[in-house]
């Protein structure tokens, strides 16, 4: 299964700039740090988003999991990244009740397996 509605998901501007490519976040500086070694920037940030909604239609849900509001959805797969690598990666989106649009939560590196 495909993300539901992917091709209308929604990644908030704030939650790339400030967070997943910020160098002085508290929490969000190691992922910024994963992000920048492949050549993604807080200047550049809609080649993130674009590459995390291409990411998000390309690939399958990995797990659903039904949550108080909602629904999240989690996809494990490859991105393709500006310097041309394509590591692995975690993203989960949430489907509000009764919204149908699917917004991203948070992206988090994975490593490859074995038989990758």
């Amino acid at each position: 299964m495909r993300l539901p509605n992917g091709q209308n998901a929604e990644i908030p501007q704030a939650k790339l700039t400030e967070y997943l490519l910020s160098p002085t976040h508290r929490d969000g500086r190691h992922k910024a740090e994963f992000f920048t070694r492949f050549g993604f920037s807080i200047a550049a940030w809609q080649d993130l988003a674009a590459t995390l909604l291409q990411h998000a239609l390309d690939h399958e849900v990995t797990k659903e999991e039904d949550a108080p509001f909602g629904k999240r959805y989690v996809i494990e797969d490859i991105i393709q990244a500006p310097d041309g690598r394509t590591p692995m990666l975690r993203a989960v989106w949430f489907i509000e009740r009764g919204s149908g649009t699917p917004r991203f939560v948070i992206a988090s590196p994975l490593r490859r397996t074995s038989d990758d």
